[in-house]
């Protein structure tokens, strides 16, 4: 019997199979957390838009050192009440559409369960008020095939999901002046 190289493939590609449908790494996560403020989008912004100025409204932020304003590049390091520190780039910065995206730098796993994400802010009309919408893409903690509980997919959606929208509620309490 003559082996050809289709053959061989053949032979050796049931074996293959399980190994194959057993090493995959982590798949990107979504989260968008919004929020409606009774207030015009320009006095939103006004809030939300400065990309150093989150220590401001944000309840689980201690500090923030930011260098670079508002221009493509600027940094922030935020430090969390909770422990930990994000620190974050800023991509895109547009106030003409209200709306800026950044993402991660190096990642600190006592801040939030993730090894990296990318994240958008934006504001627009909405009736007599304003809707903020925070949205984000992030990998887990752990990127390995089977990770820890506390670095899995779910905890890096339960983390980045409460971060959104403890940040959105302290925003719209900081905007219609009850906080």
């Amino acid at each position: 019997m003559r082996l050809t190289l289709p053959t061989l493939v053949l032979a050796f590609l049931p074996g293959l199979a399980p190994v194959a449908t057993l090493a995959h790494g982590p798949t990107p996560q979504k989260v968008e957390q919004t929020v409606t403020i009774a207030a015009p989008p320009a006095a939103v912004w006004k809030v939300v838009g400065p990309f150093g100025t989150i220590g401001a409204w944000h309840p689980d932020v201690a500090k923030v050192e930011a260098t670079g304003g508002d221009a493509g590049g600027a940094t922030r390091k935020v430090t969390l009440k909770s422990g930990g520190t994000l620190d974050e780039g800023l991509d895109e910065w547009r106030a003409d559409a209200m709306t800026y995206s950044y993402r991660m730098g190096k990642p600190d796993l006592k801040a939030l369960p993730v090894s990296s994400y990318s994240a958008t802010v934006t504001v627009t009309p909405d009736g007599q008020g304003a809707k903020v919408s925070w949205a984000g893409r992030f990998y887990r903690g752990d990127t390995g095939n089977e990770p820890p509980e506390e670095l899995s997919d779910a905890a890096g959606h339960a983390a980045m999901a409460r971060y959104f929208a403890d940040g959105l509620k302290g925003l719209k309490a900081k905007v219609e002046g009850t906080r």
